[in-house]
Formats: structure tokens, C-alpha cells, sequence
């Protein structure tokens, strides 16, 4: 999520904006939005991941490779309990390496997938494992490794993964790290950098553990298969709007634009060439055949990174029905934006704190969490 120095920006032509769902009506307008701590008995450290699992426990992991889960239903304070701990086998020395991503397999209850840095090569590991018969832990021998991708420097590693509504795996992965991307994987689509993967872990390929999907746009040539969009920086969190399937990411810039995005099949997010609407690569900056951000804001020179969050469909708020809500890590800030027939038509921060967003998640009823790098995890209430 770091930021590095980039040349200045210069403006480009406004490009076709990205399908949306219809406008809405009669919404109401955005309002201040408090938080309230979730209380356990642990405080949890560097917490990259929130995810409620089908019987209701809350899983949460944290940078350094361990898995906690606590009942949000108890009536006193929930304890934590250890789940996993794999902190022999994942890298969290950099600060943007660890253990990043956590996803709950929709179609069985006992496998569970994760996201998470490796040394001695050091690359990104995508890996299934099982729970314990009693449910109670998750046994650490069980580990299968479905994909590794060498990282060539140790930030811009992505994390984030997600199954989709059609049951597939999406993979955030950026582009390898350093400043501007200088092995110019962003525009190359024979890496797996720079990209969202969409791919099937109920079924094994020939030569690997997944399968790719069909329908994937680069699976007849051309590209990886297993690549589902491109062109980006570090998609540190993405997630899936329940309510239409869109895809909404939030791409972390260099250090003038951060930028949303709402992902298409094939779509071209344009870096390394462009930042955000602006160009990057003053020499190669034809926003041609690229897919424009939903929305972006300028860093005027502040460290900043984008926290993508999630569209809310919960019934608590009632007012913030459909508006996407994301974070800022560094200023601390919550935003929300309504889109509507392809254009941002209402957008407020919704929350000023002095915490380090490390990341957004959502529960089982879609209402909508707020993790904290050093001060616990925060529902978003009413």
C-alpha cells in the first residue's frame, strides 16, 4: 500500500464510463457515520481480513499469519480463539507482506482459502485448508498450494481474494513493486502481475490445481488465462456488490491519484500508462482501449492509500443503501459515493478518525466492519 515518487500528471480526454446498476430513487442523503469498537477479549494485531463464517463466528486474520475466531452473538465479551497459526511459512518482514487474504469456500463449510507472502523465493501463495473434525481449529498439515506467483520486490503484493456469485475464485495481484512499475507488468498480460484472476478451485487443470474458466478473456491467447482484468497498480481490497455481482476495487496509486474502479471482464485499468485519469508515462499515455476510474482523489502530495470497501446492502442504515463505502489508510477518513447511469452522483466522507484503515469487511447480513492496523476492529452503526 506504500506510495512511491511519480512525474507530474497531465489530464487526458475523458474515456467510456463502466456499466452500472439503474439510479436509484428518492435516496436519501449521506450523513455523518458513527463507529462503535466490537468488543473481544484479544487485541487483535495488524487484523488484513474479517469474514463471518456460515455458523456465524467471526474469523479474522492478522498480518503475522494467525487466524483468530470469536462468536459476535455471545453475551459478554467473546472470546478469541486461535483457529491457525502459520507464521512458520509466511513473510511478514516488509509492510506490505503477510498473511492478506482470507476466503470461506461457498459450496463446503470445512475448507478455507487464504492469501499470504513466502521468503526464500519470495512470491505470493494462494493455498486451501481444512478444518479439524471438531470444527474447532483449523489443522495447519492440511495446507494444498493451488497457485504461487513469484514477486519480484516485496510491495504491491495485492492479497485481497474473493469467490464471486458464479462460485469462482477472483485473486487481487499487483504489479510486483518498486516505483512505476518498472518491469512493466501492468500493460503485460503474459504475468499474472498487475491483475484480477478469476479462477476454479472445484476443478483441477492438466498441469495445476484450478481450472481456468471458459469464459475467462484471455483464455483463447493472447494473455494468461487465468487473468479476469489488467492494468492495475495494487488492488489491496476488492469486493462483490450482493446485491448486482459488480466488482468494486479500490486501486492503490503512486502518489498524486488513488482511484475506484468497478471491474469488467478484460478491462484495461490502464497503468502503468495513466493514474487515474491522468497520465503516468508521459511518453505512452493514450488512454485508448482503457476502462476510466469510477472515481478518484488526489494526494496533493500526502502518503496515502486507498482502502476499498464494500457496497452496503445491510439493514441497519437504511439511508446508505447502494453507496459504496471506502477508507483512506493513512488520513484515517470513511467515504461514501453513490453511482448512478455511469457517474458519481453524490459523494461525502462519512467519518474523520485518526485510525490506519487497514481494511473494510462485511458480515453475514451485509452490515459493514472497519479494521483497524492498531486499535481494534469497528462496526459501522447508525
Amino acid at each position: 500500500m506504500a506510495q512511491s515518487p511519480s512525474p507530474s500528471g497531465v489530464s487526458t480526454s475523458p474515456r467510456s464510463p463502466p456499466p452500472t446498476s439503474p439510479p436509484p430513487t428518492d435516496a436519501p442523503p449521506l450523513e455523518t457515520l458513527p463507529l462503535e469498537l466490537v468488543p473481544t477479549d484479544r487485541e487483535f494485531q495488524e487484523p488484513t481480513n474479517l469474514v463471518q463464517a456460515h455458523n456465524g463466528r467471526m474469523l479474522v486474520t492478522e498480518q503475522d499469519g494467525r487466524i483468530w475466531a470469536f462468536d459476535p452473538a455471545a453475551s459478554e465479551v467473546p472470546a478469541a480463539t486461535e483457529l491457525l497459526d502459520i507464521t512458520d511459512r509466511v513473510s511478514s518482514r516488509r509492510s506490505e507482506e503477510g498473511l492478506l487474504g482470507l476466503a470461506l469456500d461457498p459450496t463446503n463449510a470445512a475448507h478455507l482459502y487464504v492469501y499470504y507472502s513466502a521468503a526464500d523465493p519470495r512470491r505470493s501463495v494462494v493455498s486451501r485448508f481444512t478444518l479439524a473434525a471438531d470444527r474447532s481449529r483449523v489443522d495447519p498439515d492440511s495446507e494444498l498450494v493451488i497457485l504461487e506467483v513469484e514477486q519480484p520486490y516485496a510491495n504491491h503484493n495485492g492479497g485481497q481474494i474473493a469467490f464471486g456469485p458464479d462460485g469462482y475464485l477472483y485473486i487481487g495481484l499487483g504489479d510486483g513493486g518498486a516505483a512505476g512499475d518498472p518491469l512493466g507488468s501492468g500493460q503485460d498480460t503474459s504475468t499474472l502481475l498487475g491483475s484480477i484472476l478469476r479462477i476454479d478451485v472445484s476443478q483441477s487443470g492438466p498441469t495445476r490445481l484450478y481450472a481456468i474458466p471458459p469464459d475467462n478473456p484471455f483464455v483463447s491467447g493472447g494473455g494468461r488465462g487465468e487473468i479476469w482484468a489488467y492494468g492495475l497498480r495494487n488492488p489491496w481490497r476488492f469486493s462483490f456488490d450482493r446485491d448486482t455481482g459488480e466488482l468494486w476495487t479500490g486501486d492503490v496509486g503512486q502518489n498524486r491519484w488513488e482511484e475506484i474502479d468497478l471491474i469488467q471482464r478484460g478491462g484495461n485499468y490502464g497503468w502503468n500508462r495513466l493514474e487515474g485519469n491522468h497520465c503516468f508515462s508521459v511518453r505512452d499515455c493514450d488512454p485508448t482501449g482503457t476502462v476510466p476510474p469510477v472515481w478518484e482523489y488526489s494526494l496533493d502530495g500526502r502518503p496515502c492509500s486507498v482502502i476499498g470497501g464494500y457496497v452496503y446492502r445491510g439493514s441497519a442504515i437504511p439511508w446508505l443503501w447502494g453507496v459504496y463505502v471506502y477508507g483512506d489508510f493513512c488520513s484515517g477518513e470513511v467515504f461514501g459515493l453513490r453511482y448512478a447511469d455511469g457517474q458519481v452522483v453524490e459523494h461525502q466522507r462519512l467519518a474523520d478518525t485518526d485510525l490506519r484503515i487497514m481494511s473494510f469487511a462485511e458480515d453475514n447480513d451485509g452490515e459493514l466492519y472497519l479494521l483497524s492496523q492498531k486499535s481494534g476492529i469497528y462496526r459501522l452503526t447508525d
